[in-house]
């Protein structure tokens, strides 16, 4: 007797590999498309990967643990790719250490901005307590913020969603924003976007130019650090 298309697709979604290797197959078609069309903004790969991704998960059924659990090496590799940012870090060090104080004013301001401005427009449309607890560590890196989100009242799970959404949004308006804005200068678009977006941003940055990777990663690392010593007085204060 044949074996059905249900039967084939039962057997190949019980093995690990077939959603790692659907990932990378679906960003590899996602990024071949962007190059294509340009680099148009809205064809970012990461976003474009996500939604189908998404779509395939429903289309077949296929509850999200089981798909993690196969593509979980990606995300193991999210460990070593961060680590790798010291690489262009150290080639623009000298820079970097001339350019120490007003780094570190823009990312207090930076860190500051990214957690106020969010509960302020929460407020004023009418978003609940826990929702804006939840979104307020949203521009550092998914650990961290979760972290912060369950330190702080608010639910983890939502904060790593609306993590993943900041940073695609940033890495998807961040090139055309600066070129609008006339901001030609690579440190400091790489600073906006490595504090805004964090790692998807940073990714985004390594993109645009050397020297904005190096930037946005350490953007990225020192903001992750202080939001998290920071959130938890600033919603004190707020009353969050």
């Amino acid at each position: 007797m044949q074996p059905t298309m249900t039967d084939i697709w039962v057997y190949l979604a019980q093995t690990p590999l077939l959603w790692l290797t659907a990932t990378l197959l679906v960003y590899y078609l996602a990024d071949l498309g962007y190059q294509r069309v340009r680099q148009w903004t809205l064809a970012n790969p990461v976003l474009l990967s996500v939604v189908l991704l998404v779509i395939f998960l429903t289309v077949t059924g296929t509850p999200y643990q089981r798909y993690f659990d196969g593509a979980q090496f990606v995300h193991f590799l999210l460990g070593p790719t961060t680590v790798a940012l010291a690489l262009p870090l150290w080639r623009y060090a000298s820079r970097l250490r001339r350019m120490l104080l007003p780094l570190s004013a823009a990312l207090l301001v930076g860190s500051l901005t990214s957690v106020l401005s969010v509960v302020a427009i929460g407020r004023l449309t009418g978003v609940s307590e826990v929702t804006l607890r939840s979104l307020a560590p949203k521009s550092v890196t998914t650990p961290i913020a979760m972290g912060i989100s369950e330190q702080i009242g608010g639910l983890p799970s939502l904060t790593a969603v609306l993590v993943i959404v900041t940073g695609i949004i940033g890495a998807v308006i961040a090139q055309d924003l600066f070129d609008r804005l006339r901001l030609n200068d690579q440190a400091a678009r790489g600073l906006a976007i490595g504090v805004a977006s964090h790692g998807i941003g940073t990714a985004r940055a390594l993109q645009m130019h050397a020297e904005a990777g190096a930037f946005a990663g350490l953007a990225m690392g020192l903001n992750g650090a202080l939001t998290a010593l920071l959130t938890p007085i600033l919603a004190q204060i707020l009353g969050l």
